[in-house]
């Protein structure tokens, strides 16, 4: 049996959702709106048609009001954006979710820049990337998987992250970038470290705190890890299952979870971690994107 504290993303994100659907309920008492959600699809690609699904599903299970345009994938890019600009500007609409990746005839930064930063429930666009490394994450729209991945962190470990070491694999956009905003407003001492790190091993090994978010499966090691660390595992990949049968696969991490759960204090699991987290936390946007353009008071934060 392992002996780290296997992290229970599945229960916390109910809870987190749970909250959601609670104060969505007020929001609509009090002032006759529904959060609402758009989501745009363009292509047929099946784990962003699955993601899509997901995050209707959770949208609607919240009470909010859920609209998703699925687009072909040969629409062209003028369509697009003029499908952005019409939600933009539409008044039921509070977040605006388009899902990546894109058709490659159609430039994705041009897209994602075109969202208003208020409806941007991703938290890509440069405004609310801007916002969150200038360290006023209050006043931003926060990526949903590291927001997350604080989330729990705080579950496991208390509010106060004050002085630990934190080393983030992965220095994407997505989430190892903002990952490291996030803990330095934690006052963590941060390292990013990713695939050309000199001497990696030794650098993930002195870290209280491990974010993998490399891409690799299993790319890190049980003895990589120190001993009592906690390690937030975000990587999901697709490796080969012949012991399941004939061209089957069974998702990873990007960490050797059975190696890595003998060594930490606490892990997430593949699936099972993080991965619902990131549905919780778009719903978390999304309800404060609401509350925002409604010009209504701030709630208390959730992370």
């Amino acid at each position: 049996m392992p002996k780290a504290q296997i992290i229970d993303g599945k229960a916390i994100a109910e809870s987190v959702r749970q909250e959601i659907t609670n104060r969505a309920a007020k929001l609509l008492e009090t002032s006759g709106k529904r959060p609402g959600l758009a989501v745009v699809l363009v292509g047929e690609d099946p784990a962003s048609q699955v993601y899509v699904r997901n995050k209707d599903k959770a949208a609607e299970a919240c009470g909010f009001h859920s609209v998703k345009h699925t687009l072909a994938a040969d629409t062209s890019e003028d369509a697009v954006l003029a499908l952005v600009d019409q939600l933009n500007n539409d008044p039921d609409i509070h977040g605006i979710l388009v899902q990546l990746p894109l058709p490659g005839h159609i430039d994705e930064s041009k897209v994602l820049r075109l969202i208003r930063p208020e409806k941007d429930v991703d938290g890509f666009h440069p405004v609310n990337v801007g916002l969150l490394t200038a360290g006023e994450r209050d006043s931003a729209l926060v990526p949903c998987t590291p927001a997350g991945s604080l989330v729990l962190l705080k579950r496991t470990l208390g509010d106060t992250l004050s002085g630990l070491n934190a080393v983030v694999v992965g220095r994407s956009n997505i989430v190892g970038k903002p990952m490291a905003s996030l803990l330095l407003q934690e006052s963590c001492t941060v390292t990013i470290a990713h695939s050309r790190t000199r001497d990696l091993p030794d650098v993930v090994r002195s870290a209280d705190i491990v974010v993998a978010a490399v891409g690799r499966p299993q790319m890190i090691k049980g003895d990589w890890i120190k001993p009592g660390a906690t390690v937030i595992d975000v990587g999901i990949n697709r490796i080969p299952a012949p012991d399941l049968g004939e061209g089957k696969a069974r998702l990873v991490g990007d960490v050797n979870f059975a190696e890595a759960a003998e060594v930490a204090g606490a892990i997430t699991p593949v699936p099972g971690g993080v991965g619902p987290m990131t549905i919780a936390m778009l719903m978390v946007n999304t309800l404060t994107a609401a509350r925002r353009l409604l010009d209504l008071p701030e709630e208390e934060a959730l992370f």
